[in-house]
């Protein structure tokens, strides 16, 4: 399927990622009781504080997350990645480090489970994440960088 000015979309892929991610999260709040936010568990995983879940289930979580990566990768035939310089790398999880501490939460916790749940913090969180990606790319793209 073709989207028009998006030639490289592929919404069925996305449909279907998207279905994977909100059962991955139903199937965690209902196991286990507990809302799967990745900075949460990998904050567990770290001892850093974060979920209420133990911590070897939190890193068997954060270490399911690059190998189910590798196994859509492998039965997929392979994907093209292009990274930024391992300096910006450090630079973004950073900031997002430190914004997922000043904000409660990341993305998946609160775009995907808050949001799921009509919470006002995560909806007025995820408008945030939102606007802040939008200004990052307008003002990169202003600035003549090249936008992964």
């Amino acid at each position: 399927m073709m989207l028009p000015g998006f030639p490289d979309a592929a919404p069925l892929d996305g449909l279907a990622g998207g279905v994977l991610i909100g059962l991955a999260a139903a199937v965690m709040l209902l196991g286990l009781g507990r809302i799967a936010g990745v900075s949460g568990i990998a904050a567990k995983a770290a001892g850093l504080g974060g979920s209420g879940m133990a911590r070897g289930s939190a890193w068997m979580f954060f270490i399911g997350l690059p190998l189910g990566a590798l196994a859509v990768m492998l039965a997929s035939g392979g994907l093209e990645a292009r990274f930024a310089s391992p300096l910006v790398l450090a630079i973004a999880g950073l900031l997002v480090g430190v914004g997922t501490r000043l904000g409660s939460g990341c993305t998946s916790g609160h775009g995907v489970c808050g949001m799921s749940r009509l919470s006002g913090r995560s909806i007025v969180a995820t408008v945030t994440f939102m606007a802040a990606g939008i200004a990052t790319v307008a003002i990169m793209n202003a600035l003549g960088w090249e936008v992964l």
